[in-house]
């Protein structure tokens, strides 16, 4: 409905301008601000004040005076508030919306696009534990994957696995060479990437300290692994997937309690093995941006503004993993519409430098997307796994669960002696908000700024945090309940109710109604522009917006039967929203808190 009431609110818009001969490219469409009551604004006025030489407030109202709302189902009245052109929809608007909503256990999510879309992320090294760090790579990919599904693309979720690297022969070497005596430390957890990490902090810590010539030695065993590797060898890609393989399905344990999960893992190793990472290198080799200097084969990336060469081929014909990535990326292309990669800060150079090289192969780059973000800092401060120190993600979630489950318990202290809730139930409600804070305070933010990660903010039920969120839907399955019980239709389970959106005479009803239609809209924003942290925005405002209806319109104890229906769809509506809203972030909807 939202998105068809703004459709109208162009169209009439544009044609308003036009009959005035003003320029029709920039129509300025955007929410009003909190203070005005409109369902749409324009700020067309500030950009045409200069056109047509007056005031902007006087631009506004003449931009108004023109358009016409005749024929519009939607669009019932325009008005100005100063230099802003507002735009107001009917009941006819709030009954679809409420109808639709209250109805459709799958609200929100829009029709499919035909469009296939790759999404890549995580993707971190099988070298050990998944850390802190590094969490924000998971949460943000799997929010956007999940946005783009919910926007009707049809989506596939990837971890690229790097087993053909330096790291990986280093591990392989390791594990082969080490016994369990040799070891210091027990695993700090017992899962086996826990275990296995101890091999590759020995194999690092050897090859530092070793006396030269040992070093020496180690390092040929592994240069032999690589070469390994690169010659094809089926031998050499089994012992080091058998490392890979193991410490991966570790790593992947952890991910899946956030929960991130993929459709395929796909192994570097895949494009030596079929030839394409050798086609690749073959076809740079000829390129005009080609040098061979310092012993290695490089791309002069000056034209793309680019002043550091991209060294592709080693000079005993070894590549690297750029190169392997590109063929990585040119399988994308050949297989999906769009490709989407999640990337640390620290790589926003390699990505520049890929997508020159994409293009210098004769890709079309302009069907891939990279999201960069910064790192999750603890108050602690800085933190490294290859030495063996720092946090990592289950710790964080051990203790998010733990903290979760102190507040759930004081704060649940009467109903748990009364016997309403039983163990299982804190427990369950305890995932649900120590994880979701986790998820939610991460993905909330702009994947550019650094986080550091504060316990008193994420766990705040007061605050704009996920279990202030996650209390809506809780608040709104409780009504859903007790209205069941009572014996009242309820949308969705006893099928439609039939109400008029007119019953809504309170601003707080209709502001939240208008917020329920504006869903859509927000999921379409943030699939197009790959901001799922837009959608955590939301939740929150429509938090807001719900707990003021809360607030003042009572929904079993209305003043009559069509109000206490009309409300109770709106709560139905409202809990289906805030469901789905969640479900793209990847926080868990609570029915009881």
């Amino acid at each position: 409905m939202f998105r068809r009431f703004r459709s109208e609110v162009e169209s009439a818009l544009a044609d308003a301008l036009a009959g005035l001969d003003l320029p029709t490219d920039d129509l300025g469409i955007e929410r009003p601000p909190d203070d005005m009551d409109a369902t749409l604004a324009s700020s067309v006025a500030f950009r045409l004040a200069g056109v047509v030489g007056d005031a902007p407030p006087n631009v506004a109202r003449d931009v108004a005076a023109a358009v016409d709302v005749d024929g519009y189902d939607y669009l019932v009245a325009v008005d100005t508030a100063g230099p802003y052109v507002n735009f107001h929809a009917g009941d006819r608007y709030l009954a679809d919306t409420l109808t639709t909503a209250a109805t459709d256990a799958g609200y929100g999510a829009l029709p499919d696009r035909d469009t296939s879309v790759v999404v890549e992320h995580t993707s971190a090294n099988p070298t050990g534990p998944v850390h802190v760090g590094r969490a924000r790579n998971p949460i943000v990919g799997d929010a956007v994957a999940n946005v783009l599904d919910y926007a009707g693309y049809d989506v596939e979720r990837h971890y690229y696995v790097n087993d053909a690297g330096r790291q990986m022969a280093v591990f392989t070497w390791a594990y082969e060479t080490f016994d369990e005596e040799d070891l210091e430390d027990d695993p700090a957890r017992d899962r086996i990437e826990y275990d296995l990490v101890r091999y590759y902090r020995k194999g690092n810590a050897y090859l530092e300290d070793a006396d030269p010539e040992d070093a020496a030695a180690a390092e040929d065993e592994i240069a032999a692994i690589l070469q390994g590797l690169e010659a094809g060898e089926e031998a050499t890609f089994e012992r080091v997937g058998e490392v890979v393989d193991a410490v991966l399905g570790g790593m992947t344990e952890c991910l899946s309690r956030l929960p991130a999960e993929f459709d395929e893992f796909v192994k570097e190793t895949r494009f030596m093995r079929d030839g394409s990472t050798d086609d690749v290198a073959e076809r740079l080799k000829a390129s005009e941006h080609a040098v061979y200097e310092e012993e290695a084969w490089q791309l002069e990336l000056d034209e793309w503004g680019i002043d550091k060469n991209l060294v592709f081929l080693r000079s005993d014909g070894t590549s690297l993993y750029t190169t392997r990535d590109l063929a990585h990326h040119e399988w994308k292309f050949a297989t999906y519409d769009r490709a989407v990669t999640v990337l640390g800060e620290d790589h926003k150079l390699q990505a520049d430098q890929l997508d020159a090289v994409l293009r210098i192969l004769g890709n079309d780059t302009d069907r891939l997307d990279s999201i960069h973000y910064s790192w999750v800092n603890l108050p602690e401060g800085g933190m490294s796994t290859r030495e063996g120190t720092g946090v990592m993600l289950d710790d964080l979630l051990d203790e998010a669960i733990a903290r979760a489950r102190e507040e759930v318990e004081t704060r649940l202290d009467d109903r748990i002696r009364d016997d309403d809730l039983d163990e299982t139930d804190v427990e369950r409600i305890a995932h649900q908000v120590g994880i979701g804070a986790v998820r939610y305070d991460i993905v909330s933010k702009q994947p550019a700024k650094a986080i550091t990660f504060e316990w008193e903010d994420a766990l705040d039920f007061e605050a704009q945090s996920a279990p202030y969120v996650q209390y809506v839907h809780a608040r709104c399955c409780g009504i859903v309940d007790e209205a069941a019980a009572a014996g009242h239709d309820v949308p969705g389970v006893e099928g439609a109710v039939d109400v008029d959106a007119g019953a809504f005479v309170t601003d707080e009803a209709r502001d939240l109604l208008r917020e329920v239609a504006r869903f859509p809209a927000v999921i379409e924003a943030a699939a197009d522009d790959l901001e799922p942290h837009s959608v955590a925005t939301f939740t929150r405002e429509f938090a807001e917006a719900y707990n003021a209806f809360y607030r003042e319109c009572p929904v079993l104890s209305a003043d009559g039967d069509d109000l206490r229906d009309a409300r109770l769809a709106l709560v139905v509506a409202a809990r289906n929203t805030m469901a789905n809203a969640l479900a793209v972030l990847g926080v868990a909807a609570p029915e009881s808190m």
